[in-house]
């Protein structure tokens, strides 16, 4: 078994290159933008017209430097990880498994639930997109807030308690909770029905479900976490597919919530303590089982 200060190195170790991966990709885009326009037959007519009033004119020379630059928001992320001694809670392997995802899908919408160490990393993954965090602790919010002002969170309440899990399974297997629908105004009992609005609106790509926290008896644990993700991903529009994961999936709640609300049948993989989901929309197929 490895010591845990080498498997820290290893997971900092990944951040960065997939950071550089992301920044590397960034600048051949802008480079590759650039080029286009200035071989475009547009360009070339309106530079032929305009040659005599441009003549003299001078142009910018830190125009490669400006494209290229990385930008602070990403500059600040590989900073932290790499003078930080936390590292994320998810092992490397485990974080690898969405990082994929998102090098395919970013920027996109990511709905996060929890706000943690690694927070900061999923933004910067998704660079240009939307990435919201969903936290229960608003003490913790404001901490982070005053650290990480570029990242974007809400205080979520939870009604629950881990020790009710048994019962909300059983509540979840009746038809108010299998009917796929806007779950801010649902009938089950495990949807949640008081998040910000723009939760609601938004077509979320991703939902990655690592909080409340679930791991004694008094907890909110996250069956309505699970739940509520698993529903929004089958009512965004018609032939859309949302990629959920669950970490923890090593505790009792997590296996079973995400089994029976994400379904076995859209299960892509399971890494370590994560499962990776990539659930359908129902929205046009209401006549479909709630799970392949």
């Amino acid at each position: 078994m490895r010591p845990k200060t080498q498997l820290a190195l290893n997971l900092k170790l990944l951040i960065i290159c997939v950071f550089l991966a992301f920044f590397i990709l960034f600048v051949l885009k802008s480079s590759f933008s650039s080029s286009k326009q200035n071989h475009s037959p547009i360009s070339q007519t309106i530079f032929k017209k305009s040659s005599n009033t441009i003549k003299d004119a001078k142009l910018p020379t830190n125009c490669s430097s400006i494209c290229t630059k990385i930008p602070p928001s990403l500059a600040k992320t590989v900073i932290h990880y790499s003078t930080s001694t936390i590292t994320p809670q998810q092992t490397a392997k485990e974080v690898s498994v969405t990082a994929k995802v998102l090098e395919k899908k970013a920027p996109c919408n990511f709905l996060v639930f929890g706000l943690g160490h690694d927070s900061l990393m999923w933004s910067a993954l998704n660079y240009g997109g939307q990435t919201i965090f969903l936290e229960e602790d608003g003490v913790w919010i404001e901490q982070i807030r005053r650290k990480f002002p570029m990242l974007k969170s809400y205080h979520v309440s939870y009604e629950s308690k881990v020790s009710q899990a048994e019962i909300l399974m059983e509540i979840g297997k009746g038809p108010e909770c299998t009917a796929v629908g806007d779950t801010r105004y649902s009938m089950c009992q495990l949807a949640l029905k008081s998040l910000p609005s723009e939760v609601y609106e938004t077509k979320w790509d991703l939902i990655m479900v690592d909080a409340p926290t679930g791991y004694h008896e008094e907890a909110p644990g996250r069956m309505s976490a699970i739940y509520t993700a698993g529903m929004m991903a089958r009512n965004r529009e018609e032939g859309g597919e949302t990629d959920v994961f669950v970490h923890d999936v090593n505790r009792e709640v997590e296996d079973k919530f995400s089994r029976a609300f994400l379904c076995d049948g859209y299960m892509k993989k399971q890494q370590g303590r994560l499962r990776h989901f990539r659930i359908p929309s129902r929205r046009g197929s209401l006549d479909k089982p709630f799970c392949p």
